[in-house]
């Protein structure tokens, strides 16, 4: 146990960059998913069938086809064709477009979960459609798809092990390289499945707060301030601002 530790103490600084690029995969390509999420989750439902035609198509193929052979498509493939990727890139290229397309579908059906008499008003208040968009129905729409994008937050998170296929020094890379300096599968991988806990419930908690407040601007829980100060909200702190 006493060479296992030194093993590991020996390997932190591999270990760190792995994080490091885990965690680099992780902010890119979900940036570049909610980015597609919106963009996507929104088109797929204007009236102009071509354009939501297109959206579609690009939301089926996505979401449809492996990451893994997304991934070597970009990285392998392409340079066939005369493009040559850098790793970390395809990584998040690959993360972002596959991810986008499963949050694509979360942006969509909570945009159309937005009761219609909230959108009837504000057609009476002489909105213009993008004012609509932006301060009546994306709102409240996004009070309602945070939870579900979280959690494709922390699904990308772990589907960053994969970028070891492309030659990318991640976290699992990093452990499958203890593990093989150590020669003890279970303490090599316990340590790699508590690193990635730990990232996970960081996630967790970040998001957590993210839905907070969005219901808290709707008026429907705490403020920030209430929840990270742990104190039990009541009818009278209800509707306070930070």
């Amino acid at each position: 146990m006493n060479t296992n530790i030194d093993d590991l103490v020996d390997a932190l600084p591999r270990i760190g960059e792995g994080i490091l690029v885990t965690l680099e995969l992780t902010a890119g390509g979900g940036l570049l998913a909610f980015v597609l999420a919106v963009t996507l989750g929104t088109v797929v439902r204007v009236r102009f069938l071509p354009v939501r035609f297109v959206a579609r198509v690009l939301i089926e193929f996505f979401r449809g086809t492996s990451l893994v052979v997304q991934l070597f498509w970009l990285f392998y493939v392409l340079p066939l064709l005369g493009y040559q990727l850098d790793p970390l890139f395809c990584g998040i290229l690959a993360l972002g477009l596959n991810y986008g397309a499963y949050g694509a579908e979360v942006v969509r059906g909570a945009l159309n979960s937005v009761p219609d008499g909230q959108i009837e008003a504000a057609v009476a208040l002489n909105f213009t459609a993008g004012q609509r968009l932006r301060r009546v129905v994306f709102p409240q729409a996004w009070a309602m798809m945070v939870p579900s994008l979280g959690n494709l937050l922390i699904h990308l998170l772990k589907g960053t092990a994969f970028a070891s296929f492309i030659m990318l020094q991640d976290l699992t890379s990093s452990i499958v390289d203890l593990q093989k300096t150590t020669g003890d599968t279970l303490f090599s991988f316990g340590i790699g499945l508590l690193i990635y806990l730990v990232l996970a419930y960081v996630v967790t908690v970040i998001i957590n707060l993210v839905e907070a407040r969005a219901k808290h601007k709707l008026g429907r829980g705490p403020s920030l301030r209430e929840v990270l100060s742990f104190r039990p909200t009541t009818d009278a702190t209800v509707g306070g601002g930070l």
